[in-house]
């Protein structure tokens, strides 16, 4: 079958193709490097499959337009699918798919990496010795052992950042609208409310969906809450943090660290090359001016295994479809309660 994948970079074909050459019956993938949106949903005409991932646009503009052209099912090679506009999908016939794990423990330990270069400065450590300047000052960290890690959704990346960071002896406290027993069976970890987790964390870490409920969860009011001095850890979706709140409360000194790996307006800046270029983003500018924080190009997931688990997945999701078999991994429309 013939699939349309875009957004691709050379690692995405390299793993894709492999995945695909072990499938039993292979498909013809043609790649494209731009996102997908309105204007380059024409790319995609004749293609029964649209495959995506998270930076893609699939508005309802985006989705009739590839409806009318033949296509029949999009396929994501990501677990978020806030990009998709679901209800669109269902009226015009279109499946969803995606890959709803692939290696929780890449996320998580992405972000216990933030937490490590933050609080031991180790990206300023790093140039400073390559300058021949071998001076301490400035480095001033502290011990994880004892501190407390506030972990907001504790899914399974959740939950493995939670057991990565009881080795390091630390306390958690846990908030979650749908508690995991994995989590509470951590020695030490408990449940609590949002704003006793806000008021009584050192470091709290996101780790849920974005979904309306999550939107902004970071923002003036919650931030507020905080103890002075807080780490912020973001590896999940940009738009769980208002951003411009988080710049003021750094500001302020409220936020004494931040370390992101996504970034809520990051859908024209992320996988791409600016480096001779002027980035017209201010808000981006000044938030990665701060010696404070820093600022990876959504990475979390960019592991061998992640990849490969990625792959394996998008491809049986696609050959499932073909073949009429039922999908395990389709996201349809919540049914409202």
């Amino acid at each position: 079958m013939k699939v349309a994948v875009f957004s691709t970079r050379s690692y995405d074909r390299k793993f894709l193709d492999r995945a695909n050459i072990a499938a039993n019956s292979p498909h013809d993938l043609e790649y494209f490097e731009t996102k997908l949106n309105e204007k380059t949903a024409p790319l995609a005409n004749g293609f029964p499959c649209v495959c995506i991932f998270v930076n893609d646009t699939a508005d309802a503009a985006t989705l009739k337009s590839l409806a009318e052209q033949g296509t029949k099912l999009i396929a994501l090679r990501c677990a978020g699918y806030n990009m998709v506009d679901l209800e669109a999908a269902e009226e015009l016939g279109l499946k969803i798919v995606r890959v709803p794990a692939y290696s929780p423990y890449a996320v998580a330990e992405h972000a216990v990496g933030l937490i490590l270069m933050l609080n031991r400065r180790l990206n300023k450590a790093y140039n400073r010795v390559r300058d021949d300047n071998f001076t301490l000052d400035g480095l001033l960290g502290f011990d994880l052992h004892e501190r407390t890690i506030g972990v907001i959704g504790t899914g399974k990346i959740g939950t493995i950042f939670a057991q990565i960071m009881n080795g390091f002896g630390c306390h958690l406290l846990g908030y979650d609208v749908h508690p995991n027993d994995e989590f509470s069976g951590i020695s030490g970890a408990k449940y609590v409310d949002l704003p006793e987790l806000l008021a009584k964390s050192d470091i709290i870490s996101l780790h849920c969906p974005l979904v309306s409920s999550t939107y902004h969860l970071i923002n003036r009011d919650t931030i507020e809450q905080m103890k002075p001095g807080v780490m912020l850890i973001n590896t999940s979706r940009g738009q769980l943090v208002d951003t411009r709140a988080v710049i003021d409360g750094i500001k302020t000194g409220k936020i004494g660290y931040v370390g992101l790996d996504v970034y809520e307006e990051e859908d024209d800046l992320f996988f791409e090359d600016y480096s001779n270029n002027i980035i017209q983003d201010d808000t981006f500018q000044l938030l990665q001016s701060f010696q404070n924080v820093v600022i990876t190009a959504h990475q979390a997931f960019f592991t061998q295994d992640a990849l490969t688990a990625i792959s394996q997945t998008t491809i049986a999701n696609i050959s499932s479809w073909e073949q009429g078999n039922e999908l395990s991994h389709e996201v349809k429309v919540p049914v409202a309660q």
